[in-house]
């Protein structure tokens, strides 16, 4: 018997089909082992030597594996074709090796596509084990968790309110900041477009303003409303005739076939998927046959494949469609590794795979393969150019024909916004490209319609979208196919960012801690730098560097600095990214003041201080001054906190009432002193006098629950509004209902909490939030339900909780399969399945024998 390991279930179900009954497919349902998060796990004084561990839920499984392996006579490893499943590989080996059950013939094979043909010729040709790719992944797992293993205590002490920080995260953010930090500094400049409607033979058409007075004109030059009714005018009372026509023919070259950073773009752009959740699906489409390998930097596809795409082109178009040459591409990414083959469809005759998220994947994959083999689209772009009687102004106009659209026919790729213009103006420029212009010649003199003065201002730099911060960091080669999703998870997952409207907002505490790593670690967030390691990892992977040199020459510069950092007090800390940060947080003011003057006191001096809670804006005359500001809220005309709002005084004690706004955002408080009543504003209430009276008296006393005789209280706490009795405690919606609930609504709404809040009692049937169809593999009924700690999807034996990562709208069928494989393989959850044995009955004591 021959036992090959791969890493998921759907996969190995569909190899043991291929390769018959004498052999035995297992997954390893991935990674099996992986540094303990503990300090010591990599030992850079012994040799960077690393102590590994098994998951926990690892355990069942990897018995099941040991087990076969005992009986088998050949191991086949058949992981993924990259650096991670050569690791997998590798574990999978040493921990079969710990438990003697290492058959003594091993062998590696990989195949880029699960079907028949791509099996079968893969394992033809077994080899060993790839101890370069090993080691590139022993080097950048020990660099990962050396930095944050050493740097996160760092952060903890000198840092109130960071997590952590990794060595690629932490220059992924930085970019998210530094283009916050454009955006805020961007000065929009005023500028204005003359165009002139126009009219040949029935065409309409639009000319813009190129030349005014003599002068030739670019976008900016007309920067005034002045100048631009004086352009007008001119234009209005000229008499415009046609000095010159040029066309030129233009052609235009389909895009190579995905890699999995293209994948990632063109995904966000056009579908709107996040990067992990493209790579869910991708894994689901390879697994199941559909596509290739879809971790990638090559765009080059198998000469067969070309040959296949090239059938499927003149089966569905016609020969013209089909170039004479197959075409040929080459990789521009930086430090392009792991060429394996482009992401491409295992079957170009099939045009459909899978259904929702799936098949729209899998469209996008088809039609870009597809197209990068057809014919280049031919164009005919079109300049006019007009001038009126004197010479002294000039219009132009602009269009392109499509004589033959080629690959245009079937796919055109999606862009990006244009750094430092507004998409208005880009979708403008666009829409004047691809205007059809009427036949016209030198001479012709066309009628005016209407001439058109438009006011506009530049835009600053877009925010990052995933598509755009992919693109990024691929050009300034940081990061590996691999790591782009994850490494976008956990920014967002440490709630250093955040994403409205799919772009990226730098949050408080991602500016922090990127302010705190470019003033003490700079070396290790520049980008150069990273990148720089990068292609010595590279080297690793291709032989051409040894990983422990790597490491070293790392942690000689690195290990000092963080000693050296961590010697230095908070406060001094502070003070340098006080002095840092001081554009953001203290910018000049127009009217040239002391940006730093405490608006509170009038002669404090504001500076930035550290507290439990993270970093915040404090006057220097604390305590008799206790204005504060919150990190994220800088100052200048629109930030600047002016300082308590009185509201109004209150009528029974004649105390003044403030908003105030303190590290903790904005609150209302009754009077002074430290004894002063204080409350916090919530977010669905406009605040007036009325409302800030009724919150500063809460909490507010219902009366008796007419069954205890104890009290029922409404209040505001820090999950929002509730109800408490007696320690048992009930949610209230909103803040009105806080001072509008009676005591019998307030009575139904506690016994509805304590009864589970309207659940139904155990062991009843629960209505399923969406049934989402039979389990590909094996045919049981999966649904989707709502339970007391989130959703979960459930074959009627298995329940598996959904991922935070995973929105349960958006859930397929195939990702719900696959973590109730997971769930099943991992075995019961922890104190599940397990009867408490009855306690055993204690035995009669035995009486004492007679004396004799």
């Amino acid at each position: 018997m021959q036992l090959v390991i791969v890493e998921s279930p759907a996969k190995a179900k569909t190899i043991e089909k291929y390769l018959g009954k004498d052999y035995r497919v297992l997954a390893s349902y991935g990674h099996v082992r992986d540094l303990p998060a503990r300090d010591g796990s990599v030992d850079p004084d012994a040799g960077f030597s690393m102590e590994w561990e098994t998951y926990a839920d690892k355990g069942k499984q990897l018995k099941a594996i040991a087990d076969e392996a005992k009986k088998a006579d050949r191991l086949i490893l058949a992981t993924d074709p990259d650096r991670e499943g050569e690791a997998i590989s590798w574990h999978v080996q040493e921990v079969l090796r710990n438990k003697k059950a290492l058959p003594k013939e091993v062998e590696r094979v990989t195949f880029n596509a699960i079907t028949k043909p791509a099996i079968l010729e893969a394992m033809k040709a077994p080899r060993e084990l790839d101890t370069d790719l090993i080691d590139a992944y022993r080097a950048r797992r020990a660099l990962d968790y050396l930095v944050g293993f050493t740097l996160s205590p760092v952060l903890w002490r000198k840092l109130p309110g960071a997590k952590s920080a990794g060595r690629v995260q932490s220059v992924a953010l930085r970019l998210i900041v530094e283009r916050e930090r454009e955006i805020e500094g961007f000065k929009a400049q005023e500028y204005w477009s003359v165009t002139a409607e126009m009219e040949q033979d029935g065409t309409p058409f639009q000319a813009r303003l190129v030349k005014y007075k003599g002068d030739r004109l670019d976008r900016l030059s007309i920067g005034d409303q002045g100048t631009a009714l004086a352009a007008k005018k001119a234009v209005e009372e000229g008499r415009f005739s046609v000095a010159s026509v040029e066309t030129k023919p233009a052609t235009r070259n389909p895009p190579p076939p995905f890699t999995t950073s293209t994948l990632q773009q063109e995904a966000a752009r056009k579908l709107g998927f996040s990067a992990s959740h493209t790579m869910r699906i991708a894994q689901g489409l390879y697994e199941d046959g559909a596509i290739t390998y879809m971790r990638t930097d090559g765009v080059q596809m198998d000469g067969g494949a070309i040959q296949e795409a090239r059938k499927a082109i003149a089966t569905r178009y016609d020969g013209s469609y089909v170039p004479d040459k197959p075409r040929q591409y080459q990789t521009k990414a930086k430090n392009a590794q792991e060429a394996h083959e482009a992401i491409r469809p295992t079957d170009f005759s099939k045009d459909k795979a899978g259904s929702g998220d799936h098949g729209r994947l899998y469209d996008l994959i088809w039609k870009r393969a597809l197209a990068s083999q057809m014919a280049s689209a031919r164009m005919e772009r079109t300049t006019i150019d007009l001038e009126d009687g004197t010479g002294q102004h000039g219009l132009r106009a602009t269009g392109q024909v499509v004589l033959f659209p080629g690959y245009l026919a079937l796919y055109e790729e999606g862009r990006d916004d244009p750094v430092g213009r507004s998409g208005q103006q880009a979708d403008a420029d666009a829409d004047e490209d691809s205007r059809r212009l009427p036949r016209m010649s030198a001479g012709d003199a066309p009628a005016k319609k209407a001439v058109n003065a438009e006011q506009h201002f530049t835009q600053p730099p877009p925010r990052f979208s995933e598509a755009s911060l992919v693109k990024r960091l691929e050009e300034l080669g940081i990061g590996r196919p691999s790591t782009y999703a994850s490494i976008i998870q956990v920014l967002k997952d440490r709630a250093y960012v955040r994403v409205e409207k799919n772009r990226f907002f730098a949050e408080e505490s991602g500016r922090l801690l990127t302010a705190f790593l470019e003033r003490f670690f700079q070396k290790y967030v520049s980008y150069d730098f990273t990148a720089e390691l990068e292609e010595e990892l590279d080297d690793v992977s291709g032989g051409r560097a040894e990983w422990k040199e790597v490491l070293e020459e790392f942690w000689r510069d690195f290990k000092p600095r963080t000693a050296e950092v961590m010697e230095q007090k908070p406060s001094d800390i502070t003070a340098a990214l006080d002095e840092f940060l001081a554009p953001y947080l203290f910018p000049q003011k127009a009217d040239g003041s002391d940006p730093r003057l405490c608006p509170n006191c009038g002669n404090g001096r504001l500076s930035l201080r550290g507290g439990r809670f993270g970093a915040f804006i404090a006057c220097s005359n604390y305590p008799e001054c206790k204005f504060t500001r919150r990190f994220a809220q800088p100052g200048g005309a629109e930030g600047e906190d002016s300082g308590p709002e009185v509201l109004g005084n209150d009528p029974d004690t004649g105390l003044p009432v403030e908003r105030k706004s303190g590290r903790f955002g904005p609150y209302i408080q009754l009077g002074e002193g430290k004894e002063a009543p204080r409350a916090s504003i919530p977010k669905d209430i406009e605040l007036d006098l009325e409302w800030a009276l009724k919150l500063l008296k809460l909490p507010r006393t219902i009366g008796n629950h007419p069954e205890t005789g104890s009290p029922i209280t409404a209040s505001i706490g820090r999950y929002g509004p509730y109800l408490a009795h007696e320690g048992k405690y009930a949610r209230l919606q909103s803040t009105a209902e806080v001072f509008e609930t009676g005591m019998n609504a307030a009575v139904v709404k506690l016994a509805e909490a304590a009864s589970g809040a309207g659940r139904p009692a155990r062991g009843a049937a629960r209505e399923p939030l969406k049934i989402l169809g039979k389990h590909p593999r094996t045919e049981a009924e999966i649904k989707l339900m709502d339970g007391r700690y989130g959703a979960y999807v459930t074959d009627g034996e298995t329940n598996a909780t959904l991922p935070k990562s995973i929105d349960k709208d958006q859930l397929t069928l195939e990702e719900a399969a696959q973590l109730i494989d997971a769930r099943a393989a991992a075995g019961p959850a922890k104190g599940k399945g397990k009867k408490k044995a009855a306690p055993k009955k204690k035995a009669a004591p035995k009486k004492a024998a007679a004396k004799k």
